[in-house]
């Protein structure tokens, strides 16, 4: 399970370091995709198979299905992990996520979550976390 928070940079060449506690359960090759809010979704591969078998299962006549499907995957890449810790992020998912400089990785249970700063910090989801709270209790939490 992924968990934590780590302040990391994107060097002029667009390559990110993976936090160490990362890379031993991502492994030397995973996922990265657009994600939701804004930021990028990682994924290791086993979780990544998951999810792109729900994908599959989704009704192709199914209009909001298909927008969903190439949501996830037309952005989607395979990264390697080098010898400094460091992946390579596609210019496209740089742009997407408005990644130039200062990113945070946040670990969410099955997947990290990649974000620009200054946009998490705008996200503000400590402040609202009582209200979440209350919005959970619905769904069994």
């Amino acid at each position: 399970m992924f968990m934590g928070e780590y302040n990391h940079t994107v060097d002029e060449k667009g390559r990110l370091i993976i936090p160490v506690k990362f890379r031993d359960e991502l492994g030397s090759e995973f996922v990265v995709t657009k994600g939701l809010d804004g930021c990028l979704f990682a994924y290791d591969l086993t979780e990544w198979r998951v999810l792109e078998e729900k994908l599959r299962a989704l009704p192709l006549t199914n209009k909001d299905a298909r927008a969903f499907a190439r949501f996830m995957l037309a952005g989607a890449a395979s990264v390697e992990i080098d010898k400094q810790g460091r992946i390579l992020l596609p210019q496209v998912l740089r742009n997407f996520a408005g990644l130039e400089k200062d990113v945070v990785l946040i670990g969410v249970a099955s997947r990290i979550e990649i974000w620009n700063k200054e946009k998490w910090e705008d996200a503000s989801y400590d402040a609202d976390a009582e209200e979440l709270a209350e919005k959970m209790e619905n769904l069994g939490i």
